[in-house]
């Protein structure tokens, strides 16, 4: 281009990308696709993206009605669904806020987040009054109003002696008019917040866009990522209070996919009833939630007549699911990876050509990878000193990501910057990436274990462990040692019936890791601690079992590397 010159501007209409054109789209295109939402024990709520349309436009009245203006923070602490989903159009759609709060986190947290995100509005299921109450002092001055997801409700007296007005959701949409018209506005303006967990720290929040979430939408209806059809029968089991429920509601309204929301009972048996009974096609959730709901099919005798695929994120995939899941029942397993800061969907594994020349373990090894960028972010990985390491497969380093749906930093915080000077987002992933751009996650990088001056890799040998018949769940954690510093130490619950016998666990790591790889020790319990968004709780079981090997002078049997 000659110097002074400008690039011609094409002759395209220009639309900002708009969270609420993606229902208005269901609600137009797919007028008659199903949202069906569970509650109880087996009641049933089920109308079409039309009307969940019409009532989104109605919230939108109820909202500006309780005196929500453009980029107010709303809260919500709901299960999934249909309100819930009503509300993740609504909010957006009339420029506030969606803030997602996890309840499942320490009350401290949650009025910590309600706080820091300034809530003008809380809307959440009746059975959360209770804790809300207790919060009322902190709430007091922050929150105006609390709207209770049901027909009906009465008042808490501290919430009430606090000044903060009850109502029933219900009620204020009987008297809203669904002439609300979806303004248009800048794309980039905010559309949801959600907090990361908090583990180490306080939750730190990450606010989306409208940009951003439509863009990622796309990313994940694509081919070889979720690939959602309006065939589909699309059963979130993973919440929308974390990470923006993986994107799934608003990609599933994209293409008119039917949505099945499961409400608060994920146990095996309410898994696999309403699977069956609603002709559920595809579902998506942590590794806990599909090792239960394995042993109960399992146990029942039980088969998923329509399911076909299953997404399995939060942490990694055991070879154990994909086994058995396919093997057993015929429905094709996904691993995928994210996290809050990338919308949060960064890699899904779908095949490629390179299937083709595996077989047996090989195959199963590269299946269990983490998998490959969407079009639209990048992955990198790094060492200590920044310097980019090569896609081996082999050399692994600290996983960095970039894109339009990845965060650029944190709500309202100075203290910390998770992305560098060139825009790399840090994601505490320590990862390798193969020729093929896939990438496998070698730990998080505070749960690396560090025996003798060398690397061991907890995630690998947590998916050894559950492999053996016995094992309902496993955990690996460093324990403090005398000589190597750090030694493995496997901490696992058993199936029901099953006496822990460390002999045949241990037995199934010879001749796959180095000798020096092995867990020095084997503690069962009843059950491991979990975090709030279902993930196993490391610093939980890293505080409680750090003197372990010590205290039963083990002496580092398996030897040091």
């Amino acid at each position: 281009m000659v110097k002074g010159e400008s690039a011609m501007r094409a002759l395209m209409q220009d639309a900002p990308l708009m969270i609420s054109s993606i229902l208005t789209f269901a609600a137009r295109h797919h007028a008659q696709a199903e949202i069906v939402s569970k509650f109880g024990e087996r009641g049933i709520h089920r109308y079409i993206y039309a009307e969940a349309e019409r009532r989104a436009r109605r919230l939108a009245r109820v909202l500006q009605r309780l005196g929500v203006k453009p980029g107010d923070r709303v809260g919500t602490m709901a299960w999934n669904g249909y309100r819930h989903f009503e509300l993740y159009f609504a909010v957006p759609g009339m420029q506030a806020i969606c803030h997602t709060i996890n309840p499942r986190l320490s009350p401290d947290d949650i009025a910590y987040m309600i706080d820091h995100a300034e809530d003008k509005v809380l809307f959440v299921e009746a059975e959360f009054l209770p804790l809300l109450d207790k919060l009322s002092s902190k709430l007091k001055g922050v929150v105006g109003d609390i709207v209770v997801l049901q027909e009906a409700v009465s008042s808490p007296p501290a919430l009430t002696a606090a000044g903060i007005r009850i109502h029933s959701y219900e009620a204020l949409m009987a008297v809203a008019d669904d002439g609300y018209v979806w303004p248009s506005f800048d794309e980039n303006a905010g559309s949801a917040l959600c907090y990361t967990s908090g583990t180490t720290g306080r939750p730190r929040g990450v606010l989306y866009s409208h940009r951003s979430t439509v863009l990622h939408s796309y990313a994940i209806n694509m081919a070889d990522v979720f690939a959602f059809r309006a065939v589909d029968r699309v059963m979130p089991v993973v919440p929308m209070f974390h990470a923006n429920g993986w994107g799934i509601p608003h990609a599933a309204a994209m293409v008119g996919s039917g949505l099945v929301l499961p409400g608060r009972d994920l146990d095996g048996a309410s898994l696999e009833w309403l699977m069956n009974s609603e002709q559920v096609t595809f579902s998506a959730g942590v590794p806990s939630i599909w090792l239960g709901l394995l042993h109960y099919l399992r146990s029942s005798d039980k088969r998923l007549e329509t399911m076909q695929r299953i997404v399995v994120g939060g942490s990694a995939c055991p070879p154990l699911l994909i086994e058995a899941f396919e093997r057993e029942y015929g429905i094709h397993v996904d691993p995928a990876w994210g996290m809050t800061e990338i919308s949060p969907v960064g890699g899904c594994n779908q095949a490629t050509p390179s299937f083709r020349k595996l077989t047996g373990d090989e195959l199963l090894k590269l299946r269990t990878k983490q998998g490959r960028c969407p079009y639209g972010i990048d992955m990198k990985i790094v060492d200590a000193d920044g310097t980019e390491l090569p896609w081996d497969g082999k050399s692994f380093g600290n996983l960095l990501m970039r894109g339009p749906w990845v965060a650029s930093g944190y709500y309202r915080t100075t203290d910390s910057n998770p992305v560098n000077a060139d825009g790399w987002l840090f994601t505490g992933d320590v990862s390798t990436i193969d020729p093929d751009g896939f990438m496998e996650i070698v730990d998080r990088s505070k749960d690396l274990i560090k025996s003798g001056g060398e690397w061991i890799s907890s995630i690998a040998l947590e998916n050894i462990a559950v492999s053996h018949p016995d094992v309902l769940e496993a955990a690996i954690v460093a324990a403090s040692h005398a000589k190597w510093g750090e030694r493995p130490l496997l901490v696992v619950t058993l199936k029901e019936g099953k006496a822990l016998d460390k002999a045949s666990i241990l037995a199934l790591y010879r001749d796959r890791v180095p000798k020096w790889w092995m867990p020095d020790d084997v503690v069962a319990l009843e059950a491991l601690p979990h975090t709030a968004t279902g993930k196993l709780n490391k610093l939980a079981l890293r505080d409680r079992f750090r003197e372990h090997l010590i205290a039963v002078e083990s002496g580092g049997a398996n030897g040091g590397p």
